[in-house]
């Protein structure tokens, strides 16, 4: 046991030191991003294939990998005591000499550029946005994440012989790649003082144009390719690819300006460039809250492709639409409103005086479980008891592994699989009232001095911004 724990933790170590030289390239980026995608997908299908495991059989050379020595040493085959040995010398050898290595900065291009010529203010927000995402590891890494996901969550069920899911492989997408951007302001650092110092600009607009322009295409081909292959169903893809790029384009501004989780400066990442930020809980929660809202502003579509057919499309073209332009005059504002605020957030990683405090900090340590519970068992009811489990009723796949509806009597499946989804999105919405945000300011002055303040020193914020928003004190 000691030996196996040594052989993982080196593993481990080994694997990230490995990645961390990796991806200080474009191809090592993608690659990362392909075989993190791949992984995360394949743990979220594990029910695939420990279903057909159990139909084929555990493959035997599973076995004989390093991960089985130490059972195969306990069953009396001492070789496999000894390679273990030998393999925790060995990781310990290459572990030291990728310590070794100097942590160089990312290899830069030496050749020309075009020039950048754009007509419009706009026109040159998505010609840089655009050069963004072609350019910078952290979205090569996350384009190519969200893309690897939706293939390999896909095409899982492929192994069982199902093909029901295979056609929502570009909405999937979709939800992922806004998931992996809901902190796009974040990623790009301090150089939002350039935007600011224009009065009365606004780069949402281009941002949100060039994240069409960079994910629609992609998103597209695989909705109309992979339903293609299985004839359908149309309406309901269709709706749900078109109403959610349009979600999508509209709440990633709008959630990163509301939620921004300070990042390092892409100039200033040391060794692993993927590594945009020292809060990795902070960027994981806003991943998953963004989950959940794109998701939402797809639901009408659906629900209309569903009750109405091919005028469900029209429903997703025209919701996608309204959250673009909405969510996106939203995020112009909050920018504009508070864009010193936000900035001063980038530089310093503190909060504004008026901070933002949740029912959870005051819950009970009981009621502090119950959200957790709730968040992170939401799913399970929502999604395979609730939705695939329903899939599964409607293609007459009963008795199906560990869906329940599959084994009820005809008059209870749907009701048992619309009960489970009711239970998840009410544990989602339990968990959501618990932790709604409530304003509130700490060490507020009485409104006489703070008048008082005002008229001594009316130029003084601007000027604090002013000189907060250059980079490096200039």
């Amino acid at each position: 046991m000691v030996l196996q724990l040594a052989v993982f933790v080196l593993l481990s170590k080994v694997a990230v030191a490995l990645v961390g030289l990796a991806v200080r390239t474009r191809p090592g980026a993608v690659a990362s991003g392909l075989l993190n995608g791949a992984l995360l997908a394949g743990l979220a299908q594990i029910w695939v294939f420990l279903v057909a495991f159990e139909q084929t059989g555990v493959p035997a050379v599973v076995y004989y990998l390093p991960s089985g020595w130490g059972l195969l040493a306990v069953q009396g085959r001492w070789w496999a005591l000894a390679a273990l040995a030998a393999l925790v010398v060995l990781l310990l050898a290459v572990w030291a000499a990728l310590l070794g290595e100097r942590s160089g900065t990312t290899r830069r291009s030496g050749r020309a550029r075009r020039p950048m010529t754009a007509a419009t203010a706009n026109g040159a927000i998505v010609a840089k946005e655009l050069r963004t995402w072609s350019r910078d590891l952290v979205r090569n890494h996350q384009l190519t994440f969200a893309l690897a996901y939706a293939a390999c969550f896909t095409t899982s069920p492929l192994l069982l012989g199902w093909n029901g899911m295979l056609p929502y492989t570009g909405p999937i997408f979709i939800v992922m790649a806004a998931a992996m951007s809901a902190n796009v302001y974040g990623f790009d650092g301090t150089a939002l003082w350039l935007t600011l110092m224009m009065p009365g600009t606004s780069d949402v607009r281009g941002r949100q144009l060039a994240w069409l322009a960079a994910h629609a295409p992609v998103a597209i081909v695989l909705a109309v390719a992979c339903t293609a292959v299985t004839g359908g169903p149309w309406p309901l893809v269709l709706a749900l690819t078109a109403a959610l790029l349009g979600g999508a384009a509209g709440l990633v501004p709008w959630v990163s300006v509301h939620l921004l989780v300070p990042g390092t400066d892409p100039h200033r990442r040391a060794g692993n460039p993927l590594r945009t930020s020292e809060d990795d809980g902070g960027l994981t929660g806003l991943a998953y809250l963004m989950l959940v809202l794109v998701i939402l502003t797809g639901a009408p579509a659906a629900l209309a492709a569903l009750l109405w057919g091919w005028a469900g499309v029209a429903a997703g073209v025209v919701s996608g639409a309204a959250c673009w332009w909405w969510f996106g005059l939203l995020a112009e504002r909050r920018l504009r409103s508070r864009g010193p605020e936000l900035l001063d957030v980038m530089r310093t990683g503190r909060k504004p005086e008026t901070t933002v405090t949740s029912r959870f900090d005051r819950l009970s340590r009981r009621r502090k479980t119950v959200a957790w519970y709730c968040f992170g068992f939401g799913a399970i009811p929502l999604v395979p008891q609730g939705i695939v489990a329903a899939v599964f009723v409607a293609n007459d796949m009963l008795r199906h592994t560990w869906f329940l509806a599959t084994y009820m009597p005809e008059g209870l499946r749907y009701p048992v699989a619309g009960g489970f989804m009711l239970l998840g999105l009410a544990m989602y919405g339990a968990g959501l009232w618990a932790v709604r945000p409530a304003a509130t300011r700490q060490d507020a002055p009485d409104a006489a001095s703070d008048a008082a303040a005002r008229e001594s020193a009316p130029d003084a914020p601007s000027e604090a911004a002013a000189r907060q928003g250059a980079p490096d004190g200039s």
